[in-house]
């Protein structure tokens, strides 16, 4: 038996090459797009891929299929309801493929989206029970999809309650899951885990989605639950359903002048490093999205704007290729290239550069009882404002920010603060580039740490207008 789980870190995705070693067949299921990894492990042990199978049309990311298809002959797999517009094989519930003594048995699970189809694993060789369920997007460790990707959101949550008290729940206690995402994917909600499987019986037992037993209260608790939609989720459910993408784009290597003329015609520059690389230096007019934390291709997805390129900017050439890669793999191909050398090019070429002021929240709390003219922005979601944030602070989530928010006066300092910093230092840049004169990313830490600190909050019992 085969079975190796491959994950992207970056936007928590779980892919899976499974097979009969024996027999020299396998299949990969969810692909990532880029394949290597699963043609290397083929290689390795000594299998041909002959399939590819989808649980549903990815809404975050881009599916590795058409690669595959093109890198194996593979034949590609999904529910008839996916409408996929590319050559497969459809299949509907119950439908079965033999991979030696692995046997396949589709699950239709709808409510995530209504194609969404788990995989049941069987070793014919030990039994006819699934000793796995390929749980795809339905079914978590420590929590269930969400509902609002394809369809109206509750009716969505009644089909996904189904799905997972109907089908998933009667499998035996047993059964590993194993999903399509692990902690950190916007495909699901808070309670996801870090965790790579689970089994029916742990998740039936400690998975508190899963103890709601009236499905008028699931739906409601679901959708209470939603947080803001991946940004760019149709364009990607549009990719993934039509002919086969089966190539990447150039990204060629730009010299300092160069930017700087993509810049002036309109070019989006996105600096990759750390956001207190960042705030040391930067170029005027690029935006902060650091890359070595998870997360860097859905951030990025929420501010590109497909018509508009895009150039990287990085510590170096390894730096921006790699964000490359992240950025096809949420479907945004218009990549002009990359800084050549990097910063370290830009600088040694005595290029203008910018830089941003910072302040740790100790700091922050004697500026603002000192400077009257200091203003405080918040860019954390909703959610978290209304839990608490400081009195006098205005918000806006940083994914938002297309302009100097109203409330703020682009002429006094305003200080960005989010929860850790991070998206705080997006936030921070983005500002700069719509004409804030001057800017101040708080780091190491946000509102929380200053609640640590003393500073008092005040919770939302009405929703605030975020309002540019």
């Amino acid at each position: 038996m085969l079975f190796r789980q491959i994950t992207h870190d970056d936007l928590g995705c779980a892919s899976y090459l499974i097979g009969d070693q024996r027999a020299g067949v396998a299949a990969v299921v969810d692909p990532r797009f880029e394949v290597d990894e699963y043609l290397e492990l083929a290689r390795y042990r000594g299998v041909a891929i002959g399939h590819v199978l989808e649980t549903h049309n990815h809404a975050d990311h881009v599916s590795g299929h058409g690669r595959l298809v093109a890198a194996t002959g593979a034949r590609i797999h999904v529910h008839r309801a996916a409408e996929a517009e590319y050559d497969h094989e459809p299949f509907d519930d119950g439908w079965e493929l033999a991979l030696g003594s692995l046997l396949i048995r589709a699950l239709h699970t709808p409510g995530h989206r209504p194609e969404h189809t788990a995989f049941l694993l069987i070793d014919t060789e030990r039994g006819p029970e699934p000793w796995a369920v390929l749980s795809g997007d339905s079914l978590f460790v420590g929590d269930v999809a969400r509902t609002d990707l394809a369809i109206e959101p509750s009716r969505g949550a009644g089909q996904i309650f189904r799905s997972l008290h109907d089908r998933l729940l009667t499998l035996p206690d047993a059964c590993e899951v194993w999903p399509a995402h692990l902690g950190g994917s916007m495909c699901g909600g808070p309670g996801m885990d870090m965790k790579i499987c689970s089994t029916v019986g742990f998740e039936r037992r400690h998975n508190p989605t899963l103890s709601i037993a009236s499905e008028e209260e699931f739906v409601a608790e679901a959708l209470q639950r939603l947080g803001p939609q991946p940004p760019n989720f149709q364009r990607i459910v549009a990719l993934n359903r039509g002919q086969l993408v089966t190539t990447g784009v150039e990204v060629p290597a730009l010299y300092p002048h160069q930017v700087q003329l993509k810049r002036d015609e309109g070019a989006m520059l996105v600096d990759v490093r750390t956001d207190l690389q960042f705030d040391d230096v930067h170029i005027h007019g690029s935006i902060c999205i650091p890359s070595f934390s998870s997360g860097f291709g859905s951030k990025l997805a929420w501010l590109a704007n497909h018509e508009q390129e895009i150039v990287f900017i990085g510590r170096d050439d390894a730096d921006g290729r790699r964000a490359a890669k992240l950025a096809l793999s949420v479907g945004v191909r218009n990549i002009a290239g990359l800084l050549s050398g990097g910063m370290t090019n830009w600088r040694q070429e005595r290029q203008p550069a910018d830089h941003t002021q910072r302040v740790i929240p100790q700091q922050l709390l004697q500026r603002l009882s000192s400077e009257p003219d200091l203003q405080l922005l918040d860019v954390r979601e909703q959610k978290e404002w209304d839990s608490g944030h400081v009195p006098g602070s205005a918000f806006m989530p940083w994914h938002d920010i297309a302009a100097i928010p109203r409330e703020l006066d682009p002429q006094r300092p305003i200080a960005v603060i989010c929860a850790a910093g991070v998206r705080a230092a997006t936030a921070a840049s983005l500002l700069k580039l719509h004409g804030a004169a001057e800017v101040i990313h708080v780091v190491d830490g946000g509102v929380p740490a200053l609640a640590k600190l003393g500073q008092r909050l005040v919770a939302s019992t009405e929703p605030a207008t975020a309002a540019a």
